[in-house]
């Protein structure tokens, strides 16, 4: 199978080369520039809401987030006898956000008709000395979409890392306030209102607002909080579900190396997407962990990580 081509006038895509897998009615779109999902629907109904293939990914839309997801505090941190500094990809915060991966290039590798590899390397420099091996495996089946996410360190020493991605729900047509969402966690990372980094938890039960072990409309509720204590499925998935007025339920799921996801409801977006669509991001580690050490993993010379979730669409009962 070739990778799809779509823009024409030898003008191409902002996000590089697009290679689309499917399986019956499913489709994805995997992209080179920052190895993301691009699109991902049954038939006409989106599952992940998409960006369009003439414009760069907006609000990290379907991005990949390594060596960290979500902000880390100033751009620094220390590992080992070393202090690091990042730079800051949120200015306006002086954070660092989401890694380094989301605008390089990726190859694509074991390209079929249901499943494409995404692969990069990220080499080492001044701020972060490691080595690290990535690779991402998307696959399309009678179940949906799994998305494997592996991580080796190809350095001679222990290297930081947390891994995490950010796709949308899509409610299908309209905004994500009429939309009702299920998300069985009994924790909420608190942040701050201005550089929205972590100040602390609370149980979801003591904020009402942003309680949805029970599934509930969303209605105009702001969300940027990582949620955590999830509840989990006998096999060992946690889930959040988005049911949008066709009674459609677009659904992601976790493994147990996730500990967290983080919900976004895209209010500082632009107007094409603010609202439209709800981030569901899985992450390995919570904000800051870079300078926490929250759930941080040290991965050792040789060693390999590897992480699992997937997503489909489902009827509501």
């Amino acid at each position: 199978m070739t990778p799809d081509f779509p823009a024409s006038g030898g003008i191409s895509a902002p996000s590089g080369q697009q290679f689309r897998i499917a399986w019956g009615e499913q489709e994805a779109i995997l992209v080179e520039v920052g190895g993301g999902i691009r699109e991902y629907r049954v038939g006409a109904r989106e599952v992940f809401q998409p960006y369009d293939v003439t414009a760069m990914a907006d609000g990290a839309h379907g991005a990949v987030l390594i060596p960290w997801p979500n902000r880390l505090r100033d751009g620094k941190y220390h590992f080992g006898d070393a202090e690091y500094q990042v730079p800051l990809t949120e200015p306006s915060k002086n954070n660092a956000i989401h890694g380094f991966l989301r605008w390089r290039p990726w190859a694509a590798t074991e390209l079929s008709e249901h499943e494409v590899t995404m692969r990069t390397t990220l080499h080492p420099r001044p701020e972060y000395p490691f080595h690290l091996d990535i690779a991402v495996h998307y696959a399309l089946s009678e179940a949906g979409l799994a998305v494997t996410t592996t991580a080796t360190n190809s350095g001679a020493v222990p290297a930081p890392y947390g891994c995490g991605q950010h796709p949308y729900l899509s409610p299908g047509r309209g905004q994500i306030d009429a939309a009702v969402l299920h998300l069985d966690a009994a924790t909420r990372i608190r942040t701050d209102p201005y550089r929205q980094l972590p100040a602390g938890t609370e149980p979801v039960a003591d904020t009402p607002k942003f309680d949805f072990t029970t599934p509930r409309q969303v209605g105009d509720v702001q969300i940027d909080h990582a949620f955590t204590d999830l509840a989990r499925d006998e096999d060992g998935r946690a889930w959040v579900r988005l049911r949008g007025s066709d009674n459609q339920v677009a659904e992601l799921w976790v493994d147990e190396t996730y500990p967290l996801i983080q919900l976004f409801t895209a209010d500082t977006l632009g107007p094409a997407h603010r609202r439209t669509g709800l981030a569901a991001e899985p992450m390995t580690c919570p904000p800051n962990a870079f300078q926490t050490g929250d759930h941080l993993i040290r991965l050792a010379p040789g060693a390999s990580m590897t992480t699992r979730w997937g997503a489909r669409l489902t009827a509501a009962l």
